[in-house]
């Protein structure tokens, strides 16, 4: 029988379980102003990723255009800041 460290377990059940994303939302979450600004989080109604996509809801029609614009920037920003390959898509709501 091997052997794993509790980190290395914990690791292996969360790649394999559903509350991945959750956790990558809930880390998002503690980051996201720093990502996009002040103005930006603060109109941002929800932010949540599933399967690396990141859905962002807001009511505010302006925003939603300046954020359609910025979807590549967004991506990176987000990459770099959590770890490669977190969110591979943008999508508006």
């Amino acid at each position: 029988m091997s052997e794993f460290s509790m980190g290395d377990a914990m690791k292996n059940f969360l790649q394999k379980s559903r509350l991945k994303n959750g956790l990558k939302t809930a880390q998002l979450e503690d980051v996201w102003r720093e990502i996009v600004g002040e103005v930006i989080a603060k109109y941002t109604d929800k932010i949540q990723i599933i399967n690396q996509k990141l859905f962002i809801r807001t009511s505010n029609g302006p925003l939603k255009n300046e954020l359609l614009y910025q979807r590549s920037q967004i991506i990176e920003r987000i990459n770099e800041k959590m770890g490669r390959d977190t969110i591979t898509e943008v999508v508006i709501n």
